[in-house]
Parts: structure tokens; C-alpha cells; sequence
């Protein structure tokens, strides 16, 4: 064949090829169509064989158990030369006849993984767990990765202290880590918050760290996830963060209820939970309610949910306070009185994250005062604002109910979206007195309002401000705040 005839084949085909895409975008819509079949160039046609070039191994998978029985019908009904076709992966571009410009042109514009998310595709780019970087080495296959991702050095199977109410978890998330073959999947860990599943999460990624190395593994929060997913659309390169994501040993995803409501992140996360678990992968999921009790997940998501090890970790009781008390009293090398370390136990039982939180403020103040020693009159002191809160022993809930009671509406109403005067207002009221009567940070007070963090902040300067202004709210508030205190 003469090279004028070459290219005029050529240019046939891509003309050829160019409608049959056209086709395929009508038949399977705009999304799936840029982000699975668009990245596809056409390549050489010999002996009835079409090539189709695939930039990864991971699309030109997907591409034949989705799409290829479709693109082999087409492309016979466009060239009847055209008996089957093949995929391959993008090193099928040196073998591609015709120089166009144009295929040349789209390889060499199109965004790779390192310039859209700014460095390596691997878990430090995606998660990450506070402390985590970005490394600036050039872009390796993903299926060669390995995780970067870097589990707090505090968060350890040997200094998480189990009892009654966390041994159930402890042993489940143990096995997880030490199993080469998926145990549960998924495993659901569930609690309020500071009972000890990001602990357990993270003493997961270290063994696993320490003992399989090989193990790709990503950990992130949902709203990392969100996020991600997100910036992923922006640039129209799904295809990087489908890869990403898919081709994972373990999965494992914090802080799950922040997924609600995220429709077209949830289909996505759904799908990527689909291929793992039928590849045999470990997914690993923490959130602070069950799976069935989430709100705005969709209902085929929670079926997958619930069909794995679903874990509740219970709030803690006196013994195990007193374990997780000396345990951390030992890695401080605090001298804690046992009469100091029992009224901390007793006192503080809402989650563990306050009883260390309480334990390194009485502990700072004594190493401040050149080796105090530890005291429970000092430790009264020190706590007195925190134990003030506890002992009035009020709840957001509560909070939320006697507001809405008093303003006339419906607690639903008050975490509602509504912007109306007559329930805004009574809001702000609320996480006023949140803020006031209660030890629960911003963000925890925000969730409650299916608010974040800047809202809760805004509504405390504003009632602080009305309260100077306006005698009738003071004595609103104050009539609340005496209600609640009683």
C-alpha cells in the first residue's frame, strides 16, 4: 500500500472514530462518556483487528466490561473491514500509523494526575492524616505505590487500653490489620465521638505499616473524600481519582456522616466500594452512628454497610477510665494519685478525649509550678470550669427542646435550613446557650444544627451583641439559661 493510501486510511478511520464517539456520548450521556471514553484515542487496524489505546490498564479494564460490546457493534456497522476490537493501554500510541497533530495535540494537553492535584497520585496527595506530605518524586504507576499515609504514633494497638465496652472493636479491628485476607468487609466502627475509633483506625494503618509494607492503604475523612471528588470534577479528570481509589489494598474512611446529602459523591463512593469489596480489597469505615441510622445515605449504600462487621463502641465505664488514666499518667511520666485519678473517672465520663484532655491541664499546671505536686484540691482548681459544665450536666438536646418550646416551634424547625426571623433568631439563642452551658467545641455544637463551626461562632457575637441592646431577649436568655441550670 502506498504511503498516500496509508494516510487516507488514516484519516478515515479517525473521521470513523470520531462518530463513533459522537454516537457514544448520545447513547451513554455526557458523564460517563468524559470521563471513561473520551481519554480513548483509535489506533491501528490490522487483519480485521482494531485497536482501541486506553491510557491505563485500569480504564482499559472498566472500558471492556462496560462498553466494549457496544463500541465492537458500532465500529462493525461503521467499517465492515472491522471483524473485532482490541484494547490496549497507552503504549499502543507507538504503534498508531497516522502522526495527526491533533491525537498528538489532546496526549499532550491532557491533565495528568501530578498537574491537577499538585504532586505524586498516592495517599499522601489524598489524606490525610495530620503530618502527611506531598513528596515531589515523578508520578508512579499506582498499582506500585505505596501508601504514604502516616498514622499518629500515639494511636497504637499497644497503648489503646480495652475494656468491657471496647473489646468487642479492639478484636475486631485487630484481625482486620493482622489478616492478608479480607475479614470483614466492610468493618463499621461506630460511636460518639473520643470513644476510640480514630485510635483504632490509625493502629490499623501502623500495623499494617510495620508488618505489610507492600499494602497500598488510604486513609481519609469523608469530607476529604468529598473534597477530593469534587476538585476531580472541577478538572474534569475523574479518571485519576476512580484509579486512585480502586486500586487500594484498604480503604478506610472517617468520620462517614459528613457523607450525607453528597448525592453525586455518594454514587461515586458507592461504585468504589462495589470494586473493592468484589476484588476482595478491605474497606474499613468509622462514623459516629450505625450504619441504618445515618441520615441522608442512600438506602442501597447502607444495605452495603450492614452487610459487614458492624462495631458499636460503648461509652466507657469507671474501669476502664482508671485503665486509660494511669496508661496515659505512664507514657507522661505523670505521678497521678490513685484519689486524683478516681475523681477524674468518676467525673468525667462523656468520652475519652476530655479525660486526657483533663489529665495534660492538671499535669501542665503542676510541671508550670516547678514539680507541684498533684493534689485533689489543685485538680479541682484547675478543672473548675470544666466541672462546673458537668456538673450542671446539660445537654445541646436539651438546649435545642427548651428554645424551641420557648419560641414556639419545632426542634426540627431550629435545625432546619429556614432563614425566617422567627426561627433564625431562636437558633442563634440556641447556640448561644450551647456555647455557654455546655463543654461541646464549635464544630460539635455546629453539627448539631447541621451547621459548621463559623455559624456557631457568628450566632455568639450576634446574641452577645442583642443581648446589650435588646432587654427583652437578655431576659428571654436568662430566663432560659435558669431553666436549663435547675
Amino acid at each position: 500500500m502506498t504511503e498516500e493510501a496509508l494516510v487516507s486510511e488514516d484519516c478515515s478511520i479517525d473521521l470513523q472514530w470520531s462518530q463513533i464517539c459522537s454516537q457514544l456520548k448520545m447513547e451513554f450521556g455526557e458523564t460517563a462518556f468524559d470521563s471513561w471514553l473520551k481519554p480513548l484515542t483509535v489506533g491501528e487496524l490490522s487483519n480485521g483487528v482494531m485497536n482501541i489505546c486506553a491510557p491505563t490498564a485500569f480504564m482499559k479494564n472498566w472500558v471492556i466490561t462496560h462498553y466494549s460490546e457496544r463500541i465492537n457493534k458500532i465500529w462493525e456497522q461503521k467499517n465492515q473491514e472491522v471483524k473485532k476490537v482490541n484494547f490496549i493501554v497507552q503504549t499502543g500510541f507507538a504503534n498508531r500509523r497516522s502522526t495527526d497533530s491533533s491525537l498528538l495535540k489532546r496526549i499532550s494537553t491532557t491533565p495528568t494526575p501530578q498537574n491537577i492535584y499538585g504532586g505524586n497520585i498516592n495517599s499522601s496527595s489524598f489524606g490525610l492524616v495530620s503530618g502527611s506530605t506531598v513528596t515531589s518524586e515523578p508520578v508512579k504507576s499506582v498499582a506500585n505505590t505505596q501508601s504514604t499515609t502516616i498514622p499518629n504514633p500515639n494511636y497504637t494497638f499497644d497503648n489503646f487500653v480495652v475494656g468491657k465496652t471496647n473489646e468487642f472493636a479492639y478484636a475486631a479491628a485487630k484481625k482486620v490489620a493482622e489478616s492478608k485476607n479480607v475479614s470483614f468487609n466492610p468493618l463499621f466502627l461506630y460511636s460518639s465521638v473520643g470513644l476510640g475509633k480514630t485510635h483504632l483506625m490509625h493502629s490499623i494503618i501502623a500495623h499494617i505499616k510495620e508488618n505489610t509494607p507492600n499494602r497500598n492503604v488510604i486513609y481519609l475523612t469523608a469530607e476529604q473524600f468529598v473534597y477530593k471528588f469534587v476538585k476531580a470534577l472541577r478538572y474534569k479528570d475523574t479518571t485519576a481519582f476512580k484509579e486512585q481509589f480502586r486500586s487500594v489494598d484498604v480503604l478506610m474512611v472517617d468520620d462517614f456522616q459528613f457523607m450525607g446529602n453528597k448525592g453525586t459523591t455518594q454514587d461515586e463512593f458507592f461504585h468504589t466500594f462495589s470494586s473493592l469489596v468484589e476484588e476482595g480489597k478491605q474497606v474499613i469505615i468509622a462514623a459516629d452512628k450505625s450504619p441504618t441510622d445515618l441520615e441522608g445515605i442512600e438506602s442501597r449504600l447502607k444495605s452495603r454497610l450492614v452487610g459487614g462487621l458492624v462495631v458499636d463502641i460503648m461509652p466507657t465505664d469507671f474501669d476502664l477510665r482508671m485503665g486509660i488514666l494511669k496508661k496515659k499518667a505512664e507514657l507522661l511520666n505523670i505521678d497521678l494519685p490513685t484519689k486524683v485519678a478516681e475523681f477524674l473517672a468518676q467525673k468525667i465520663t462523656s468520652n475519652v478525649r476530655e479525660l486526657e484532655g483533663s489529665l495534660k491541664r492538671v499535669a501542665a499546671h503542676s510541671q508550670l509550678l516547678s514539680g507541684k505536686e498533684i493534689t485533689l484540691d489543685m485538680t479541682q482548681d484547675v478543672l473548675k470550669d470544666m466541672l462546673r459544665s458537668i456538673d450542671r450536666k446539660t445537654t445541646i438536646d436539651e438546649i435545642q427542646k427548651k428554645v424551641a418550646e420557648h419560641f414556639n416551634i419545632s426542634v426540627k424547625e431550629l435545625q432546619s435550613s429556614r432563614r425566617a426571623r422567627t426561627v433564625a433568631r431562636p437558633r442563634q439563642v440556641a447556640m448561644y446557650l450551647a456555647k455557654q452551658l455546655t463543654s461541646r467545641s464549635l464544630p460539635e455544637i455546629g453539627r448539631k444544627f447541621d451547621r459548621d463551626h463559623t455559624t456557631v461562632m457568628h450566632a455568639v457575637r450576634k446574641v452577645e451583641e442583642l443581648i446589650v441592646e435588646d432587654t427583652s431577649l437578655a431576659e428571654n436568655i436568662e430566663i432560659l439559661r435558669r431553666t436549663l441550670e435547675n
